[in-house]
């Protein structure tokens, strides 16, 4: 029934009235930001070795080096009840982002138009960044500049259609369906559906969220998540974020891969700020796996990973934070290396990172 109420047709038959009625005579709004990062890391354990990172997390893939996270421009027009967004993004963070598109396809982190009828429905077609989890690409919005495992191996964007509804003060709901997660062009591919409850009061927000479906190998994909924010004062709060992902290729069994997180912020004063994250990830059935020199499969992990995250918040300026962060990431196994090859079951690392959006 989703797939029938929700098609293509109905969704840009929308967008054909709302231009014809909203676009003609009225004059639009536009709203430009941007950002511009960058950081050093150095890894402890590995600190000589230039072949292994001891990094297995998005977007700080180096070792005692100053490298370009991302720089990025963001366009937002809006006329009567229909906006577009186009936001651009260049550099290494962008570039993994969007890991599965090549040439000027891998700069469009988001590129969507929206139609809203009424202030409780809006309809969304193009490519937009994932409803699941807790942190997201932008670094600026973020408050560990270091990527958590959970983000990392989880969706990073969808490109299909969407439809959000207003239910009453404190709930809404989203549906959709997509290309399989990430993919911006996914010809004769089976479609994802995509779900959201969310409930949000003055102090207290959650989200359910959902994603699933059969990828290009036909395996089946199905993950599920919470994430929650609770504000206890003007200087404390704490986020959650939980999920679990589903996995079962074409012909084999189930298996699956789940991850938990707290984030505890506290702001002594609006130009300092910490937040310290404890995540617990387990991969013990070797659901992520990676492809060697000689096309051989195995899993990444096979093991439990807790990593422990302490990030401070310094803002010189309302628009520039430098984050200074001490992370430690122990595994089960000894899946991280030192400088003499052999393995090690933790490993830490410092990451200087400047950030300055607007």
């Amino acid at each position: 029934m989703l797939r029938k109420i929700l098609t293509p047709a109905i969704f840009m038959a929308s967008f054909s009235t709302a231009f014809s009625q909203d676009s003609t005579d009225k004059k639009g709004e536009l709203t430009l930001s941007g950002s511009v990062d960058g950081y050093y890391r150095y890894n402890f354990a590995n600190a000589k070795d230039q072949g292994a990172t001891n990094n297995y997390t998005s977007f700080t893939n180096s070792q005692n080096s100053f490298e370009l996270g991302m720089a990025s421009i963001k366009a937002d027009y809006t006329v009567g009840k229909v906006s577009a967004t186009i936001d651009l993004g260049f550099g290494t963070r962008a570039q993994e982002f969007s890991y599965a598109e090549t040439g000027a396809m891998a700069a469009i982190k988001q590129a969507y138009i929206s139609y809203s009828p009424s202030d409780k429905v809006k309809f969304t077609v193009g490519k937009w960044g994932t409803h699941v989890g807790y942190e997201v690409l932008d670094p600026q919005v973020n408050r560990n500049y270091s990527m958590s495992y959970m983000f990392s191996y989880g969706p990073f964007s969808h490109t299909g259609v969407k439809a959000d509804f207003g239910l009453g003060d404190h709930f809404g709901l989203m549906v959709g369906i997509a290309n399989p997660n990430d993919y911006i062009s996914a010809g004769f591919s089976k479609k994802f559906i995509l779900g959201q409850f969310s409930a949000s009061f003055d102090k207290f927000s959650a989200f359910l969220n959902y994603v699933g479906g059969k990828d290009f190998d036909n395996a089946s994909n199905n993950q599920l998540g919470l994430t929650a924010t609770a504000t206890v004062s003007d200087k404390f709060s704490l986020g959650y974020d939980g999920t679990v992902k589903f996995y079962k290729p074409k012909g084999g069994s189930s298996s699956s891969w789940w991850g938990s997180a707290l984030y505890v912020n506290v702001d002594p004063t609006e130009k300092f700020g910490l937040t310290l994250r404890g995540e617990y990830f387990d991969d013990k059935k070797g659901v992520i796996t990676y492809m060697d020199e000689y096309n051989d499969v195995y899993p990444l992990f096979g093991s439990g990973i807790f990593q422990t995250t302490l990030s401070f918040n310094i803002k010189p300026h309302e628009n520039f934070m430098i984050i200074p962060e001490f992370r430690l990431d122990s595994a089960e196994d000894p899946i991280f290396t030192k400088n003499n090859g052999s393995g090690v079951k933790s490993t830490g690392s410092f990451v200087l990172a400047a950030i300055f959006s607007f």
